[in-house]
Formats: structure tokens, C-alpha cells, sequence
């Protein structure tokens, strides 16, 4: 994401609080395998989620987030699809557009694809009548089990919507900050697991660090960076 920031602002100097809080699915696709599988795929589109490297979204046609892959996979002119690199992602968008065949890159995220639907069958009840709200990065199997699908952005949005005093949250742990302070008469769960260890290696003295020191800089360089901004800027087109 801090490539992504550098790739959208090279004039701007990017930091990340720690270079080690990475994402296990971004490794999980590179751009030498991506350009092979395009090579055996002629005229498949590409669709890239933001969460991947640079290398990988200059390779790519067009990329997306949670939030709006399914408005960038009807927006994209091929009739098949490539996407990469959640398959979870890649699932749950090919059920909202069947109009267009979607292959899966076979990445995923370690955090929400561990969550099983035995799982979520047993909080649920532990809690009848408690709204779920999950992220489309879940297997398909637990999705089949929420009551909403939808991007970070989107459960906030549904549980303040919601008149539900009890909801079940489908993603990680990091959100339930925002969903109390929003929401401070309701009562969020979450199922044991839903914790990235990445995400917690950004701390409060990491970014008191990052702001005084101003490095590491992240930069992207320039026959990476202007493909790959292409990608993004078909997306923020949408």
C-alpha cells in the first residue's frame, strides 16, 4: 500500500511505519509468474486487488479494492478475466457478475481464509438473531453464511445501519475500534483467529519513529511505477 501511495505521488515522500508489516497475500504472486500465466492466457484481462505489488499491478489491466471489484470486473472489456491474487475475492466476484468468466490466482488472505464455516455456524448460535457482516476476502462457505458482504468501508456502514444490538464481524479484529466508537450501544464478536500478525507490527512508537526519522522511503521506480499507475488510474476512473 505504501508502493501504491508512491505510485500515485511521486512527488510526495512515502514512509511506512514498518517495512517488515508486509501482506502474505501480495507474496504470494510475483511478476514473473504473472507474466507466464499471461503468456499461456492470450487476450484474458487482468484485474489486479490493490494489495499486491507494484510489479504485479504494472502487469495487470486494471486494478480494484474490496470495495469496488465488482463495478472494475464489469468495467473490464474481456469476456474472461484473470483476477489476482485472492481467490476469495475472485469467488465472490464471479458470483456477482456471471456474465464474465473469472479465473482465480491461487492467493489468498492467511487471516480471513482461516476463518471455517464451522466457525461461524457455532457463533451464530451462541448469538441467535445477532447480524453477520463479512468480507469478501472470507471463503465462500462462510460468505454463503453472512447476512452482509462488503468491503471494511461497508460493514462500518451496515452496522451503524443496522438495528441489530448484537453483531458478528467477519474480518479482522483491527476494525472493531471504529465499530465501537460509532456504534457504542451495540455489541460486536468476533471469532477467535481474525487477528494479522503484520498489521500489528504497525505501532504507536513505529509511527512516532516513522515521523521523526522520515525513513525508510518507499519509491517505486519509474518503468515500474507508470504501467502500474495506469492500472490504478483505470480504477479511480470508475
Amino acid at each position: 500500500m505504501a508502493e501504491t501511495a508512491g505510485i500515485l505521488c511521486p512527488d510526495k515522500k512515502v514512509v511506512p511505519v514498518n517495512v517488515e508489516a508486509g501482506c502474505p497475500m501480495a507474496d504470494m504472486i510475483t511478476a514473473e509468474a504473472l507474466a507466464a500465466r499471461r503468456a499461456e492466457l492470450p487476450g484474458v484481462g487482468v484485474l489486479t486487488y490493490v494489495n499486491s505489488p507494484a510489479e504485479v499491478k504494472a502487469l495487470s489491466d486494471l486494478c480494484c479494492t474490496s470495495a469496488n471489484v465488482v463495478a472494475a470486473l464489469k468495467a473490464m472489456p474481456h469476456e474472461t478475466v484473470l483476477m489476482t491474487p485472492d481467490q476469495n475475492l475472485a469467488a465472490f466476484a464471479r458470483k456477482q457478475v456471471p456474465e464474465k468468466e473469472v479465473l482465480a490466482w491461487e492467493g489468498f488472505c492467511p487471516t480471513h481464509h482461516r476463518l471455517r464455516a464451522g466457525t461461524v455456524r457455532q457463533s451464530r448460535a451462541e448469538r441467535p438473531g445477532a447480524l453477520v457482516l463479512a468480507h469478501p476476502e472470507c471463503r465462500p462457505e462462510v460468505l454463503e453464511l453472512a447476512d452482509f458482504i462488503g468491503s471494511t468501508s461497508a460493514i462500518l456502514r451496515a452496522a451503524r445501519a443496522s438495528e441489530a444490538r448484537e453483531v458478528i464481524i467477519l474480518t479482522e479484529q483491527g476494525v472493531a475500534h471504529r465499530l465501537v466508537l460509532d456504534n457504542p450501544e451495540k455489541v460486536f464478536h468476533f471469532p477467535d483467529g481474525l487477528i494479522c500478525p503484520d498489521m500489528k507490527k504497525n505501532t504507536l512508537a513505529g509511527l512516532r519513529r516513522a515521523v521523526e526519522e522520515l525513513e525508510p522511503e518507499v519509491r517505486v521506480p519509474e518503468a515500474v511505477r507508470r504501467p502500474a499507475l495506469a492500472a490504478i488510474d483505470r480504477m479511480l476512473k470508475l
